[in-house]
């Protein structure tokens, strides 16, 4: 921690917004907060003070014309208005019963209040409230006859301050012309003061050029402050990531050329067994071709599989997006896949929590999905199990794919999503995976801006859980 603050303290940022800071924004902001509250607290109590006087002297008129037991009154009625339109606010009389009586917008007459500040007033208080919020004062008056102390209603005004709001809009409008001019002074002073803290990038500049340009292989590291000194370390990161990347991609050309050329290896040794052979068999040449086929289509899958990964490292910009029942989706997936669990003797099993209908992709949805059961129900036990399940809540869906097979060892889930990864190569190869089934899948749901964890323990099963989002989020 110590060393940390050590070097934050040792940064060129550092010192050059502690410079600015104390030189000139902090007191101007400080200044004008300062300012600003002062007036508007004036300008409450001024505008306060004002409406009471008012309403005050209304009460009292109010309470010598009888006018909560009948408002037929007219002056008093124009009395009341006037009052309402000369502040942009509202009137409302309250008799005795917390009954409206007289309501200047004319929306809750006859309706009830029992709010604080009314209950106030009617023990003879003057109550007044201030919400900066909702930009508006509020007085709740006591109406009682001159002289007498019994109450007989209060006089509720609401008064906007929208007034007050335009002032302070156009006394921050000046300050804040001040604080540009005093900030491009400051600009202009931080200019020349970091001409001669920025040469060492300078040479961090040079050093990245040499490096892009192929005259070296390493950084030259610049520790005259702690930002070169971070630069220069993620350079060499970048570097060792952009070598790592390298050496993915050659190893993915090298995989995909292994897994092709298995398949063709296959096929030409079977065919050269049957070339080499006179009067072969029909049954030994049955089977040989047979082999042959499954070697074709084993090649086939691959193929596909290659295509569906390259579609999806394009880009989301081919998606179709439409609205859809997942629902409907899972069913017919459950359907065309509930033959392979049957002839695995593994049961499959959907469960809907509640209807849910998405923004997604049909086509890519469906094949990520059904890469999920399907490896749930090729990676299972005899007699086991796949349980799928949808919910959904007013943000997201969930499908969730739980099985009671072979599990997947911790170490290796950290690397389940990587291409041609296999946890089990010879089991992977006997079921026929090529390895890019689970890679497919999340892409597939990163397209849709959502999300896919995964829970195994070995021996006991696994669970994936997709998360998509109801409505898709353009880019």
């Amino acid at each position: 921690m110590i060393k940390l603050l050590v070097r934050f303290i040792k940064s060129l940022r550092f010192r050059f917004f502690i410079l600015l800071f104390i030189f000139g924004l902090v007191p101007g902001f400080v200044m004008q907060m300062v300012l600003l509250h002062i007036y508007e607290d004036r300008a409450v109590e001024m505008r306060t003070s004002e409406i009471s006087s008012q309403a005050t002297l209304l009460a009292t008129q109010v309470a010598s014309s009888g006018y909560l037991e009948d408002t037929s009154s007219e002056v008093v009625t124009a009395q009341l208005n006037q009052l309402s339109n000369l502040y942009d606010g509202r009137v409302m009389l309250i008799d005795k019963a917390f009954h409206i009586v007289k309501d200047s917008y004319e929306l809750d007459e006859n309706k009830t209040v029992l709010s604080p500040e009314v209950i106030s007033a009617y023990k003879g208080n003057l109550v007044t409230k201030y919400d900066s919020d909702n930009q508006y004062i509020e007085l709740a008056v006591p109406i009682s006859q001159s002289g007498s102390e019994d109450i007989l209603g209060v006089m509720l005004v609401s008064v906007s301050t929208d007034t007050i709001l335009r002032t302070l809009t156009d006394l921050k409008i000046n300050y804040y012309g001040m604080q540009v001019v005093l900030g491009i002074l400051i600009f202009i002073f931080g200019l020349a003061v970091s001409a001669r803290l920025v040469r060492p990038f300078s040479r961090l500049t040079k050093s990245i050029n040499d490096v892009q340009s192929g005259y070296a292989d390493e950084f030259i590291k610049v520790n005259t402050f702690s930002e070169t000194e971070k630069i220069s370390e993620a350079c060499e990161k970048m570097l060792e990531r952009m070598q790592l990347l390298d050496n993915s991609r050659q190893e993915f050309v090298s995989n995909v050329s292994h897994e092709l050329k298995t398949p063709l290896t296959s096929m030409k040794v079977l065919a050269d067994s049957l070339n080499e052979q006179n009067d072969i068999p029909v049954e030994l040449y049955r089977e040989f071709m047979q082999d042959i086929g499954e070697e074709i289509d084993r090649e086939n899958k691959i193929i596909d599989d290659l295509l569906s990964l390259v579609k999806m490292d394009k880009s989301a910009a081919d998606m179709n997006i439409e609205m859809l029942n997942i629902n409907d989706l899972l069913e017919l997936i459950m359907k065309r896949l509930r033959p392979i669990a049957q002839k695995a003797n593994v049961e499959l099993v959907l469960e809907s929590f509640r209807p849910v209908s998405a923004e997604v992709d049909e086509v890519k949805l469906t094949l990520a999905l059904s890469n999920l059961i399907e490896n749930a129900i090729k990676y299972n036990k005899p007699e086991g199990w796949v349980h799928v399940s949808l919910n959904a809540d007013y943000q997201n869906f969930y499908v969730k794919v739980e099985d009671s097979g072979i599990g997947i060892p911790k170490e290796a889930q950290a690397h389940i999503f990587e291409r041609f990864y296999r946890v089990d190569k010879s089991h992977s190869r006997e079921i026929g995976g090529t390895g890019l089934g689970l890679s497919i899948t999340r892409n597939v749901v990163i397209m849709h801006r959502g999300a896919i964890k995964v829970h195994s323990i070995e021996g006991e099963g696994t669970t994936f859980i997709v998360r998509i989002p109801l409505n898709y989020i353009e880019s």
